[in-house]
């Protein structure tokens, strides 16, 4: 099986995983890896955070986000052709829905935006590499080539694998975190 049938059979294989947590598993684990996030030093010392707002069956960030952005620069991404932009996040007030049914900031002006301290990046699944497997159009991809920051993986423990094949544009990132795990990968 060459790269690309395998990077599509997993994501199928994740996908009918995801789809076997109840409602209250979902959001239950998230929490938990939510919080082993917000006790990590890379998040306390942070204060400006690339993060996501979850599609329905990825790590549950809206909670988080709503406790953390008056604390925080929360910055959201809005995808713009084939890249993906990040706007500050003021409030559910100052939302849309955009590309995907994915809630993003509207987009204002934003004026000068402090540096990324930390980008928290979701995936179908990791690898104990910190290897990323996307959703296979590269918005992610392409925004890390640019992020020289740490870059935090969030999952649930089932899309954490031994191994994920990689393409050269392929971008991993230094923590992974689930439920139940934080792997360091920063050097």
């Amino acid at each position: 099986m060459d790269t690309k049938d395998f990077k599509k059979q997993l994501r199928k294989e994740i996908s009918i995983q995801k789809k076997r947590l109840s409602p209250e598993s979902l959001f239950s684990l998230s929490r938990q890896a939510l919080g082993q996030l917000e006790n990590s030093p890379l998040f306390r010392q942070a204060k400006c955070i690339a993060l996501y707002h979850a599609l329905p069956d990825e790590i549950q960030t809206g909670e988080f986000i709503e406790k953390w952005y008056r604390e925080k620069t929360i910055l959201l991404p809005v995808i713009e052709g084939n890249d993906i932009c990040f706007y500050p996040y003021t409030g559910k007030e100052s939302t849309q829905t955009g590309t995907y049914g994915i809630c993003e900031p509207c987009r204002e002006s934003c004026g000068n935006l402090p540096a990324i301290d930390l980008a928290i990046i979701p995936g179908i699944a990791f690898d104990r590499m910190g290897n990323r497997l996307g959703r296979g159009k590269g918005y992610y991809d392409r925004f890390l080539t640019t992020a020289t920051v740490p870059k935090v993986g969030l999952c649930f423990d089932f899309q954490l694998m031994d191994i994920i094949p990689t393409e050269p544009f392929d971008i991993p990132v230094n923590l992974i975190i689930t439920p139940t795990e934080i792997i360091t990968l920063l050097s």
